[in-house]
């Protein structure tokens, strides 16, 4: 299940993220996006874990946890489908 990591402290690293939802599973990926141009974190990220039960809890406890100086928002990431066009 892929989770999306939002309102992340722009010094957040990938490491730290791996490490704190390690505690609820197995990490498969493990991607902070970051400004193409300046190199810094855009503030969110993607987290890819294998197990939806793993991945429930993680979202479930970490959801509004502080981690430097922002509190994070968790949740389940969206697919993003092409749109079909309706005749």
């Amino acid at each position: 299940m892929k989770i999306l990591i939002r309102n992340l402290d722009r010094a957040t690293t990938e490491d730290e993220l791996k490490l704190l939802f390690d505690e609820y599973g197995t990490v498969q990926s493990c991607n902070l996006v970051v400004d193409k141009v300046s190199g810094n974190s855009k503030g969110f990220a993607f987290v890819e874990m294998p197990k939806a039960g793993e991945a429930k809890a993680a979202i479930k406890n970490l959801n509004y946890k502080e981690l430097g100086d922002s509190k994070i928002r968790v949740k389940k990431a969206e697919d993003k489908t092409p749109e079909t066009p309706s005749n």
